[in-house]
């Protein structure tokens, strides 16, 4: 039976405490281990900025010790992905695999994710650089995320394939060359969808912060879509990861809980918060509640066009 996980991109967002996170809440509150309780998986973004200290990384699968089932996403760090220095330093990649071993020797690491910037062309010498990364990490399930649409090519597909590599199905803002949605699967085990949103306007704006780029809610139709694809996906692969990027103000754990219950069919549980800042969701677990199944179909809370408010006060942006 394929496994559809949904979770979020990473836990730590100031902009979270009061919607996702309780507010004011405890000294003994951590966020991982308030997360978990309504997702499968997380991603770490931390390891795209800093390696992870081996410590750290035994501290997160503590937090989540009374789930079982939950599962890890580590991002590469930006010095393979990003700055790409030629040769690969294998003293750099050996640290980074000591500080995540926790996680892998608990069976707790699901994939490593080697995400490339737009400018990543599709060329012959990028071409080589990632089957060069790909081998240096071969002891791991890798997914590999490319932005740009010379990438949606058979070439990328078979490359991949001959490396147990996923191909990352990625929804962005659609802006000249940008990749488009995709529902393709490289590894038959494991398949892996992430969703930026689709805020076009800020996506390539000059001083455009992190928050701003990714300040967006999808909206039921396109999410619609989304549940499509990643069916198509597990009807070829023994496992799905959905991660929802677009963070600000928890709209990615708002989203991912909607992925979650119209893929599974699971009961929603949704913290406080979280209903009171999108109200659709609220109507979504009073449906639940009363034994109804298709809670998608003529929700008057839903919302199709960016910046109009549906009847249960959600925006679409």
């Amino acid at each position: 039976m394929t496994r559809i996980r949904i979770g979020t991109a990473g836990w730590s967002y100031e902009d979270w405490d009061g919607i996702v996170y309780p507010s004011p809440h405890g000294r003994d509150f951590h966020p991982l281990e308030f997360l978990a309780r309504f997702i499968d998986c997380v991603e770490i973004n931390s390891t795209f900025y800093r390696p992870a200290a081996a410590a750290m990384a035994a501290s997160w699968v503590r937090r989540v010790a009374a789930f079982p089932e939950f599962l890890f996403a580590v991002k590469l760090h930006q010095a393979f992905s990003h700055e790409r220095k030629r040769p690969l330093d294998s003293a750099a990649a050996d640290a980074f695999k000591r500080g995540i071993e926790p996680l892998a020797a608990a069976g707790r690491l699901a994939a490593l994710l080697i995400q490339f910037p737009w400018s990543f062309g599709f060329d012959e010498p990028n071409r080589d650089y990632l089957v060069t990364l790909l081998r240096m990490f071969a002891e791991y399930t890798l997914a590999v995320e490319v932005r740009q649409a010379a990438w949606d090519d058979p070439r990328t597909y078979a490359l991949l394939a001959g490396h147990q590599a996923a191909f990352v199905n990625i929804d962005q803002p659609l802006v000249g060359r940008s990749l488009g949605p995709t529902a393709v699967v490289t590894n038959p085990n494991f398949s892996y969808v992430r969703l930026h949103g689709r805020n076009a306007k800020d996506w390539f704006r000059p001083g455009a912060g992190r928050d701003a780029r990714y300040d967006y809610l999808y909206a039921k139709d396109e999410l619609s879509e989304w549940v499509g694809r990643i069916k198509e996906l597990a009807s070829s692969s023994q496992s799905v990861f959905v991660i929802t990027n677009n963070h600000y103000r928890g709209q990615a754990l708002a989203n991912a809980l909607q992925i979650k219950n119209m893929t599974t069919g699971r009961k929603l549980e949704v913290p406080d918060g979280l209903l009171r800042q999108y109200p659709l969701l609220e109507e979504i677990v009073r449906r639940i509640k009363a034994g109804q199944k298709n809670l998608f179909d003529g929700l008057a809370g839903s919302v199709d066009e960016p910046g109009k408010e549906g009847p249960n006060g959600l925006v679409g942006t």
